[in-house]
């Protein structure tokens, strides 16, 4: 049986507290994330780099899950459209390769019949 991978929610104020003594410390990122008992360092260049993008306010978002509105962008009319005649291509493909495999199948139980 696999075992499931999970997955710690880390608070900003933790976040931040790693990230500050990182700095104050002159701490690699493999070392914070020993320090700290962070299994992966990369959890911590994630932190780093969010850091210096939004700040310490940048720390408290909730990032899962992608999409911040926690839905899909609609598509337009003709986004629809177009994907729909691209269904409708490649299904149409998709039955002519099946026609054609099945022609070559055909021919090649035929050429061993005749051997």
């Amino acid at each position: 049986m696999e075992e499931k991978k999970t997955y710690r929610k880390y608070s900003g104020a933790f976040k931040q507290e790693v990230l500050e003594s990182m700095h104050k410390e002159h701490m690699s990122q493999r070392e914070a994330a020993k320090r700290y008992g962070i299994k992966c360092s990369s959890v911590v260049r994630k932190w780093e780099k969010i850091y210096e993008k939004e700040g310490y306010e940048g720390l408290y978002k909730d990032r899962r899950g992608g999409n911040p509105e926690g839905r899909r962008r609609q598509l337009t009319e003709k986004e629809k459209e177009d994907l729909e005649k691209r269904v409708e291509w490649l299904e149409m493909e998709n039955a002519y390769l099946k026609k054609l495999q099945a022609l070559v199948q055909e021919r090649q139980k035929r050429t061993k019949k005749s051997e």
